[in-house]
Formats: C-alpha cells, sequence, structure tokens
C-alpha cells in the first residue's frame, strides 16, 4: 500500500505510505492511474513515507501537475520533500525563463556557494601544504643523520640532470640577456655621454638580479615541470603504492633527494649565469663600445660592492626549494587520469614561477632594509 485516500467534499486527502522509489515504479503509475481524478483539492502527507528517491518524485509531481491543469489544487501537509524543489529548479533552468525573484534567489546562492567552496578547498590546500612540508622536513632530517637515508647516488644523479644538463641553456639565455641589457643600456647612456656606466648596469643586474632569476625561471620550466610529471607519472602506475607495500618511504626515495639536488645545482647554475652573463657584457662592451677586456674587469671590481654576488647567490638555495618543493608536491597530487597529470604539471610551472618572483620581491625590500 502506497498511499491512504480519504475524501471529504471535493477533496482529497492523500496520507503517503511504503517506498516511492525505482523499485515500486509499476506499482506507483498504477496506484496513480488508478486514482485518477477524484478530487479538485488535494492535501498530500508525506509523514508516513519511508523512501523517496527522484523517480517517485517525478511521477507524483506529473500526477499532481496534470491535476492542478484540469482545475486542482493541492496542498503540503508539514514539509515538503527537496526531490521537489531539485526537480523544479532543473525544469526551470531548462526552460531559460525563472521568474527574478527565483532568478535573484539562486544567483546569491550560487555565489554563497562558490565563496564557502573556495573558502574548503583552500584551507584542506592549506592544510596539505603544511603537512607535506612537515613530513619533508622530518625526512630530511633523519636523512642528515644517517648516510643509508641520505640516499647520495640519487642525489648525484638529481644534481646531474638538474643542474649539468641545464648549463647550455642557461649559459646560452644568461649570455643574450645581458647582450639585450647592455645594448639597450648603452643607447640611451649615450644620449648623456656615459657609456661607461653599461659596464656597471651589465654588472650590478647580472650578479644581483637577472643571473639567478632567469636561472631560476628556466630551472622551474624545466626541472620543476620534470619533477611533477615523474611522479605523477609514478602516481598513475601504482610506483608509489607499491614502494608504501614494501615498507619503503618514497618521501625519502622520490622527494629529499630532489630537492637536496636542486638546492645544490641551482647555486651552481647561478654561478655559471653570472659569468655567461658579464661574458656578454664584456663582448658588447668591446664591439660597441670599444671598451677592451682589460678596461672593463676593473670597472666591473670598482662597480660592484662586497655584497653584490652574495645577494645575488643567496636567494638561489630558497629558489630552488620553492622550485622542489612545489614540482613534489603536486606530482603526488596526481590521481585517476593523464589529464589530471598535465593539469598539474602545468600548475606546478606556474606557481614555482610565481613564487621565485615573489620570494625575489621580498629579497629585495629586505635588502634594501639592511643596505645589502
Amino acid at each position: 500500500m502506497l498511499f491512504e485516500s480519504e475524501r471529504s467534499g471535493d477533496g482529497l486527502t492523500l496520507r503517503l505510505r511504503g517506498g516511492w522509489c525505482i523499485d515500486h515504479l509499476r506499482e506507483i503509475e498504477t496506484s496513480l492511474a488508478q486514482l485518477g481524478d477524484q478530487g479538485k483539492h488535494v492535501k498530500l502527507d508525506f509523514s508516513g513515507i519511508e523512501t523517496l528517491d527522484l523517480s517517485g518524485a517525478w511521477l507524483l509531481r506529473n500526477w499532481l501537475e496534470r491535476a492542478r491543469a484540469e482545475g486542482g489544487r493541492f496542498e503540503v501537509v508539514g514539509e515538503r520533500p527537496a526531490h521537489f524543489a531539485f526537480l523544479d529548479e532543473l525544469l526551470e533552468q531548462k526552460s531559460g525563463t525563472p521568474d527574478e525573484g527565483a532568478e535573484a534567489r539562486t544567483s546569491l546562492r550560487d555565489a554563497v556557494v562558490w565563496i564557502g567552496r573556495g573558502a574548503v578547498q583552500q584551507a584542506k590546500q592549506t592544510r596539505d601544504a603544511v603537512g607535506f612540508f612537515g613530513r619533508i622536513a622530518a625526512t630530511g632530517v633523519r636523512a642528515m643523520r644517517s648516510a643509508h637515508h641520505l640516499r647520495l647516488p640519487s642525489i648525484v644523479r638529481h644534481v646531474y640532470e638538474t643542474g649539468i644538463q641545464a648549463i647550455p641553456i642557461v649559459s646560452l639565455i644568461a649570455f643574450l640577456i645581458s647582450v639585450i641589457v647592455a645594448y639597450l643600456g648603452a643607447q640611451q647612456l649615450r644620449t648623456f655621454g656615459a657609456e661607461i656606466f653599461t659596464v656597471d648596469l651589465v654588472a650590478i643586474s647580472v650578479l644581483r638580479e637577472m643571473g639567478v632569476l632567469l636561472t631560476s625561471i628556466i630551472v622551474a620550466g624545466r626541472s620543476g615541470s620534470a619533477f611533477a610529471a615523474e611522479i605523477g607519472v609514478m602516481r598513475l602506475n601504482d610506483e608509489i603504492d607499491a614502494l608504501q607495500s614494501m615498507g619503503v618511504d618514497f618521501y625519502e626515495v622520490l622527494v629529499v633527494p630532489r630537492v637536496i639536488g636542486l638546492i645544490i645545482a641551482l647555486p651552481l647554475l647561478t654561478i655559471v649565469a653570472d659569468a655567461m652573463g658579464l661574458a656578454g657584457g664584456a663582448l658588447l662592451s668591446s664591439l660597441l663600445l670599444d671598451i677592451s677586456l682589460s678596461q672593463f674587469i676593473p670597472r666591473v671590481q670598482d662597480a660592484l660592492a662586497p655584497t653584490t654576488f652574495w645577494a645575488g647567490l643567496i636567494k638561489a638555495p630558497v629558489f630552488a626549494m620553492l622550485i622542489a618543493l612545489v614540482g613534489t608536491y603536486r606530482g603526488m597530487q596526481v590521481r585517476d587520469s593523464s589529464r589530471e597529470l598535465g593539469r598539474l604539471t602545468t600548475l606546478a610551472v606556474v606557481q614555482s614561477i610565481f613564487l621565485v618572483i615573489f620570494a625575489d620581491a621580498i629579497f629585495a625590500v629586505v635588502f634594501v632594509e639592511l643596505d645589502f
């Protein structure tokens, strides 16, 4: 028995019972068809219903709509199930003609939902990132206490892949950028008869900012994406789960060697970039300004403060740690699909570059305040 009916005059009271779900569709259709149009005023009582899904709600709603179209009216005794509101919303969106009040309520609700969902997601991501960083710190401290846990062969491999193999591209970019800066600077300074200060411009900009910043951006695009892709593929292939099942700490094997290797490699790459940047400035100065190498070197020494070189080099380990942590963290987040792998790899590169530039801005402010 799906309902109990009680008629009074032209009215009909329906007390729903049992399960109005997909398992009883035929019985629901038969019962509603037998009920027919025997009441102009229908009262619905849902208090006795046990289960109600969208299938049962859809059939009941259609019957009520037909009764309304034929002049009947109905009201709900007690609380109206949420299934009907959901169906009404779907039909309004399909028709594309909701009333202004409903549209305003829907827009406000969507805005609140969007803000709430974003806040919850950000809180969860922040918690996961802090937990990841703490796990890396604890694993790194344990690795430093034991050569067995340090994984030296893996660190050496990552220093080779992220450092030595990146020397050609880093050298070329640093050389070309310094040539461009020297050329544009010379064109502007020539107006004031101060071409000699081109040497100062190149030396200070390369050693203090551009050398480490350009190198970090190149490494973020090259090695940060590689970290995310490698670990992400291992996630997809269940290799990390296999390491866990064997009792191996995959943070110790996969993450810490990459972080340490990049912290070692990036300062060395920065020194190479500084040298190639000065070489590019010296070459352009010789060709464009007739400043020989014997004049260029003393001018560089006079232009540089004792802290200029170190102001750039100090940033390199910090930038390396940011790039490695973001790349490995996004790789660990890969789940289920190659599409997710591509999205998180791209996100790792974008976030790494953003954090590097943001950290460089903080360093600039701190160095100015410290007169460093």
